[in-house]
């Protein structure tokens, strides 16, 4: 009998899922992420996780998860699981306040955390994203982390998602403790980051910043790059005739890249409101070493935003395999503030 071949990492696909209704209130299905070809989506993050002043008041965006509003979501969601496909809810977020009421006295954390606990059991989710945008201690998310692993075991997955800038400087972070020092402290307990490449936090138009981040001493498969799907959702968003060559670069530099995160599904180019899994059926073609789909890869002029969205499957073009050049490293600016999308936007 031959040896059987050697595992072969696969670079994470994810998306987050924040928008969940579109003006007329009409729900945003999820189920083409199975349901259309080519897609390799790994993981799912549901957006946003807010825990309010009152420790019942446990909210999905503006609304109690329990709302009727959310029926339709969390069946999807169950079929997505079924599938494969895990299901992690994001804590936090622009919107402040979860951390800060869960970096208190013992008691005042069970009270907040309880809620918590309990949604994280009755939607069955995989795991917990926690988006920390706000001053939290070092020794407040420790607790956090502990408490996760202790109640949900090790097989719960536990993200986070720093400013790309935090992973280089303590100083350029919205978070407050040092990511550094808590890896040092509990990155056995951590599944990976998923690191903010946008809106000023970090650069993914082409590989130094990502290197950079390595160079710090990071491992390429803990840390998964985030971009902007559409323009719409903050600055920094890198055309995809740019991204069809950086992503490349770092799959074939770095066996195992730890993968690509978008920010957000509803609207994700190329294709739009109207078919937005098409963006991880692109990523997938990247990632995973098949062709590219979409007109915006064919091309080697710069795509205006404006005519992304009206990209269309329009040819097989093979994805450029050779290595961009690195930089030197340079001081990366203080970033500047953004806002989230939320169903009432």
């Amino acid at each position: 009998m031959p040896p059987l071949p050697p595992h072969q990492h696969i670079p994470r696909i994810i998306t987050y899922y924040q928008t969940h209704h579109d003006p007329a209130g009409k729900h945003i299905s999820v189920l083409p992420l199975l349901t259309q070809p080519g897609i390799g989506l790994t993981h799912l993050v549901l957006a946003a996780i807010h825990i309010n002043e009152d420790p019942a008041g446990l909210t999905l965006n503006d609304h109690a998860p329990s709302h009727p509003r959310f029926d339709t979501l969390w069946a999807e969601l169950r079929v997505l699981q079924a599938s494969g496909i895990q299901v992690l809810g994001m804590l936090g977020g622009a919107a402040k306040g979860s951390y800060t009421r869960l970096d208190q006295d013992e008691a005042t954390f069970e009270r907040y955390y309880a809620p918590l606990a309990a949604l994280v059991r009755d939607r069955g989710l995989d795991g917990l994203d926690l988006d920390v945008e706000e001053p939290m201690t070092l020794a407040g998310i420790v607790r956090l982390v502990d408490r996760l692993r202790a109640d949900f075991g090790q097989s719960f997955v536990i993200t986070f998602a720093p400013v790309a800038a935090a992973l280089l400087s303590a100083e350029h972070n919205l978070s407050g403790f040092d990511y550094e020092a808590l890896e040092v402290m509990r990155g056995k307990q951590i599944s990976w980051y998923n690191a903010q490449f946008y809106c000023g936090w970090g650069d993914c138009s082409n590989p130094l910043m990502y290197e950079m981040v390595l160079r710090r001493g990071w491992d390429p498969e803990r840390v998964v790059v985030g971009v902007v799907t559409n323009p719409e959702n903050g600055s920094g968003f890198v055309p995809w005739n740019a991204l069809a060559t950086v992503l490349p670069v770092l799959v074939g530099r770095h066996p195992r890249f730890g993968g690509v995160m978008g920010w957000e599904y509803f609207n994700s180019l190329p294709g739009g409101r109207e078919n937005p899994w098409q963006w991880a059926q692109w990523m997938t073609s990247l990632l995973r070493g098949r062709t590219t789909t979409t007109a915006a890869a064919a091309t080697n002029a710069v795509v205006p935003a404006a005519s992304v969205q009206s990209a269309t499957q329009s040819g097989m073009v093979e994805v450029d395999p050779d290595e961009g050049e690195e930089g030197d490293e340079t001081s990366v600016p203080v970033p500047r503030p953004f806002e989230y999308l939320t169903d009432d936007e």
